[in-house]
């Protein structure tokens, strides 16, 4: 493990959330990796192997949710990598994998690490409540 200077490394997971608020996805390959991994098992969330595969399901996720907002809630860094308690807000407007669009709103607070190498995020684990998200949505409505 490598140490890196914690503010700088957490500056570079701040330009990644406005980055991906702003959709600006030239900016995008500045901050991560070509070979970028997204490990999560959230969900039905496809495995993300490189920044273009980030990229495809980043524009995915605004197309399901088109207001979706990230934000940073708390962030802590050492060495070379940066956890990160984030939220996600937005209105489903189009289809989440089986699920139909909902209007609804989603609030949905996850964790995130990420591992930063040469001033780019080259690695991420997220994990989040994706039952809760479920039931805010209405397509989860547990037996009584």
């Amino acid at each position: 493990m490598s140490s890196i200077e914690p503010n700088k490394i957490k500056a570079i997971v701040r330009d990644f959330v406005d980055t991906i608020n702003e959709q600006n996805w030239d900016k995008l390959d500045q901050l991560v990796a070509p070979n970028f991994v997204r490990y999560s098992k959230a969900g039905d969330q496809p495995e993300i192997c490189n920044r273009d595969q980030l990229k495809a399901f980043l524009r995915s996720e605004l197309e399901t949710f088109p207001d979706a907002k990230e934000s940073i809630e708390d962030m802590l860094a050492e060495g070379d990598k940066v956890a990160v308690r984030q939220r996600f807000q937005g209105t489903q407007k189009g289809w989440m994998g089986k699920y139909p669009p909902s209007g609804k709103k989603m609030i949905a607070d996850y964790l995130a690490i990420y591992r930063i190498q040469d001033n780019q995020i080259v690695e991420a684990w997220a994990v989040w409540d994706n039952l809760n998200g479920l039931k805010q949505l209405g397509h989860f409505n547990p037996p009584a």
